[in-house]
């Protein structure tokens, strides 16, 4: 017998049926949830918990027409299953399959594809605005929903000072689940607690919504009803007014759990003219209790395992600890031995596997909320007054902080170091999650150090160089498992490469953590009679040009390897090396990620994909060796 949601190919499909069947409907998407995260890892809290919104959203608007712009993207799930992809909804975060996020090669009710917190409201007044001056639809509502987690990025502020201006239909969905991937932090979410708490001020918006109900929304008796209201509140309450003073109309706190609730709200809204901010309070993980419980933990969880009708997360072999790992606990390292170093992340407690250090150095660890610009200018403050600040942020966040990265730290020459996690491809979650554009983004800045670990060894060592050099250190690492390569410990020093491996045929010179690879490529290259060196250049910034060009003047041959974008990167950086050398590098050829954006898939299926498996290494080294192009 077919489900209701297997009948939904598009989301008019929704605007006959009834109350209690979209309740069911929700059931139905929720069990389609679950049974994704038994097949592997994805978003999963966070979907729970916008089922019924998603569901009233599309029944009330239509997004044929309409705008709807989903923040961030990672809740996104119910909506693609709204929006025609149920059949595909098994392939998500999967190579060529359907993409975690928005992507609007999948689908025209998908605007932008998005990965990154805040932007929503701004692009919302941009299709509002742009709208408007074309005229090319009447009536047309824009809509962005945004959660709480993201709604202090200070972009999301800079939209609603511009709010008022725009004065057509956009709508403003707060989605308050009071989570971000971690419980958020700071002002701004101490003042949403007080809106949720406020019994008199949802009270009087309740009367609010009878009288709008009542009388026609433009006509002069309900608008004089609203201001006089809006000064009564004023005078005894905090309630809403932040948003009422930005030019927002604020309705809320409401159900986002109730459908009826929801729909009644929506088809309100679609009556006033001008910015409305709509705050809905939802419960992350809601409908599976295991994640409501624990939000945290289900944020993004593991693949699940069905025992007696109960889901439990599967438990894995051991295996080599991440990159991730070894890094916070080099940090929790020298918290303990420094009671200058202090650590500072953008709502990525859980990511970056900081709970420790969180639990057992709570005065000097700073959660910042999804605010990465303040974060790298915060710590520029505390370096200046003689802390030791190390920023974790992974590196397609701390894109959002370039600026203060240049004029707070590197222009000052100040002590932060940026530990810079997910550096490379980050598997699944695809183009917006990548990690590949930090050498180029940061190596260019006087004063920075650039350092690649090539193994696990390296990156604590690392750690500890940065803290003790009198100047700005970047560290980057990936997404994976950190294997330890088998040599003798060689000591981190300024600018200075570490040969593992000599060869007179021709060599590998790697930055980061395909070091291993590189090896094994050698060793396969070795069988066939060819002897490649293996060079861990650990230093993008300053380059070890003493080895490295050296290899390039003395040697057949040279491969250069990255996990990161070939535009501005290690092997842009070797071949200027060279040319300011006067050596010719007409024999270098460079492994790395082209001049386009890498879909969402496993990072060895996409490594694979770049011919930087081992593999696609031995054979680009054997096609050199031949005197053949590189592919």
């Amino acid at each position: 017998m077919s489900t209701l949601l297997e009948t939904i190919r598009d989301p008019a499909d929704l605007r006959g049926m009834s109350l209690p069947q979209l309740e069911q409907l929700a059931g139905e998407i929720r069990e389609v949830l679950c049974g994704l995260i038994a097949c592997r890892s994805a978003h999963f809290a966070s979907n729970l918990g916008v089922v019924e919104l998603a569901i009233a959203l599309h029944q009330v608007f239509d997004f044929k027409r309409d705008r709807l712009i989903w923040d961030t993207g990672h809740q996104i799930y119910p909506h693609k299953l709204l929006t025609g992809r149920y059949a595909e909804f098994q392939s998500m975060r999967t190579k060529g399959g359907l993409m975690g996020y928005p992507n609007p090669a999948e689908s025209d009710y998908d605007l932008f594809m998005t990965g990154h917190a805040g932007a929503s409201v701004s692009t919302a007044l941009g299709l509002a605005s742009g709208d408007d001056f074309l005229r090319s639809e009447e009536n047309r509502h824009t809509v962005a929903v945004i959660g709480d987690g993201a709604f202090p990025s200070g972009v999301v502020f800079e939209a609603l000072n511009n709010g008022r201006r725009q004065s057509k239909n956009l709508l403003v969905v707060l989605n308050d689940n009071r989570m971000s991937i971690c419980p958020p932090v700071g002002s701004v979410s101490d003042y949403l607690d007080r809106l949720r708490m406020n019994p008199a001020y949802t009270g009087l918006k309740g009367e609010v919504v009878k009288m709008l109900n009542r009388v026609p929304l433009l006509g002069d008796p309900a608008e004089r009803f609203l201001v006089q209201l809006k000064e009564a509140a004023k005078a005894g309450l905090s309630g809403g007014m932040m948003f009422e003073d930005m030019g927002f109309r604020y309705i809320g706190p409401i159900d986002g759990h109730n459908i009826g609730l929801l729909r009644k709200y929506f088809k309100m809204v679609q009556r006033i003219d001008g910015p409305v901010l709509l705050h809905v309070v939802t419960e992350k993980g809601h409908g599976f209790l295991p994640a409501s419980e624990d939000p945290v933990t289900y944020h993004a969880p593991p693949q699940f395992e069905r025992q007696q009708d109960k889901y439990v997360i599967a438990k894995k072999g051991a295996s080599s600890p991440a990159y991730t790992n070894v890094a916070s606990q080099a940090i929790f390292e020298q918290m303990r031995a420094n009671p200058k170093v202090t650590v500072l992340t953008a709502a990525m407690c859980q990511g970056n596997k900081l709970e420790k250090v969180r639990e057992e150095f709570p005065d000097r660890f700073f959660d910042t909320g999804i605010c990465e610009a303040h974060t790298v200018a915060f710590a520029a403050g505390q370096a200046k007054v003689g802390m030791r600040p190390i920023v974790d942020i992974y590196s397609t966040f701390l894109q959002r902080a370039y600026d203060h990265i240049f004029q707070e730290v590197a222009l000052q020459n100040l002590p932060v170091t940026f530990m810079m996690d997910r550096g490379g491809l980050a598997g699944p979650d695809g183009p917006t999650h990548h990690g590949v554009f930090d050498f180029g983004y940061m190596r260019i800045f006087p004063n920075m150090v650039l350092m690649a670990p090539g193994d696990a060894a390296d990156l604590p060592a690392m750690l500890d160089f940065a803290l003790k050099f009198d100047g700005p250190c970047g560290i980057r690492y990936p997404k994976a498992s950190a294997v330890a390569i088998e040599r003798p410990t060689a000591p981190i020093e300024l600018g200075r490469s570490e040969t593992l491996r000599t060869g007179v045929d021709g060599a590998i010179v790697v930055c980061g953590a395909l070091a291993q690879r590189a090896l094994e490529a050698s060793d396969r290259l070795r069988e066939e009679g060819l002897d490649v060196g293996v060079i861990n250049a650990r230093f993008l910034k300053p380059l070890d040009t003493e080895v490295i060009v050296g290899a390039i003047r003395d040697l057949p041959w040279v491969v250069t390897m990255e996990e990161a974008s070939l535009m501005g990167g290690f092997g842009s950086a070797v071949l200027e090396a060279a040319a300011d050398a006067g050596v010719d590098a007409s024999r270098v050829r460079r492994l790395g990620i082209p001049d386009h954006y890498v879909e969402h898939g496993e990072r060895d299926e996409l490594l694979a994909d770049l011919s930087m498996d081992v593999p696609g290494i031995v054979a680009a080294c054997q096609r050199l060796a031949a005197g053949l192009p590189v592919r």
